[in-house]
């Protein structure tokens, strides 16, 4: 990638980049590392020189064909990024060359250089690094979304993040203490509750295998959980729920593929044990069931501006970075993202 700053700067069709594309949807190993030529910069798009790019459990979902709202054919992963702008067309005035950025994409984020929409990016708080930028927009939104805009919380409401170690359920967990709930985190090892307990959240448990009857023994109920696993411990956690009380479904990690391919028939057992709720019982419970996809607020962009707005006016610290992989080294830190080990978010990173 051996590219003068001058064609750079000029969107010169000479200009390369790399991406990591798949073929197709089906199988993580398709997932290959190319070079590609970049056109002229279109006069809507912005430039960018990426830095840091930020994995998402929809990529690995997204790869191995599990994830709806995938491209046909081949494509390039990836839903944000941060880096440096780069070219700008005439009479764009939002963004200036050199401007240090975050962004999110509808795919298309494992890349060195990327063309996008200045609605679609944001500046890189001050302060912050680049690695922070490239973990903050999708994930932050994803647990704002769950949180304001469909699970209606109030200062004072009990609220249970599952996979509260990991990038969406840590940042929902300082979005609620922040607001003034009262955060309950679960984890699916001790490492990670100590992990929990140092970032300042005290009402952390590891899960056991018999969720159900863990929650019953501390008699707990909350207002409102946030669910990203779903089986057993979603319908536990729904049982949970106070009168007027919501379930926030945001993913399914139970269904996490295998090293390459899904398990087809362990998900097909998974799917029809999956919880299943009657609309009666939701009337005469006073319950709510409600899950979303994030990935359609691209197409909205006008609510989803607005909400990126009122969510950075919660005062949180940065997200936490926990595992960082070189570019080259995608396959890798899919791998420690799928394995659910992880702490916090895991990112790429370009010279």
């Amino acid at each position: 990638m051996n590219v003068s700053d001058k064609d750079a700067m000029q969107g010169s069709t000479q200009t390369k980049r790399q991406v990591w594309k798949s073929g197709k949807a089906g199988a993580i190993s398709r997932l290959k590392l190319v070079d590609e030529i970049m056109g002229s910069l279109p006069a809507d798009k912005v430039r960018v020189r990426v830095s840091t790019v930020g994995l998402n459990f929809a990529d690995i979902f997204a790869l191995a064909g599990l994830y709806s709202a995938t491209p046909e054919g081949p494509f390039i992963p990836g839903l944000e990024f941060s880096g440096t702008v780069e070219a700008v067309p005439e009479g764009q005035g939002e963004y200036s060359v050199g401007q240090k950025v975050m962004g999110i994409t509808r795919f298309g984020g494992y890349c060195s250089r990327i063309d996008i929409a200045p609605d679609y990016l944001q500046p890189l708080p001050d302060g912050w690094d680049f690695q922070q930028g490239a973990a903050y927009l999708v994930q932050t939104l994803t647990a704002w979304y769950a949180l304001m805009e469909l699970g209606n919380f109030k200062s004072g409401h009990r609220v249970l993040v599952h996979s509260a170690a990991g990038g969406v359920g840590l940042q929902a967990m300082k979005l609620i203490t922040a607001m003034g709930g009262d955060a309950f985190g679960t984890v699916r090892s001790e490492e990670k509750r100590v992990f929990l307990t140092q970032q300042g959240f005290k009402k952390v448990w590891v899960r056991k295998n018999n969720f159900e009857r863990q929650l019953r023994d501390q008699q707990l109920v909350f207002d409102l959980v946030l669910d990203g696993i779903g089986g057993a411990v979603q319908r536990a956690s729904f049982n949970a729920l106070s009168p007027m009380g919501r379930l926030v479904v945001f993913g399914a990690a139970q269904f996490t593929p295998g090293k390459n391919r899904p398990h087809y028939l362990k998900a097909a057992w998974q799917f029809l044990l999956r919880p299943k709720y009657d609309v009666m019982k939701l009337i005469s419970e006073n319950k709510s069931v409600m899950a979303f996809n994030l990935i359609w607020l691209w197409e909205q962009v006008p609510l989803m501006t607005e909400l990126i707005g009122e969510m950075q006016k919660i005062k949180i610290t940065p997200p936490h970075i926990g595992h960082v992989f070189e570019f080259e080294k995608a396959h890798d830190a899919i791998q420690c993202l799928r394995s659910g080990e992880n702490q916090g978010k895991v990112v790429l990173t370009l010279p």
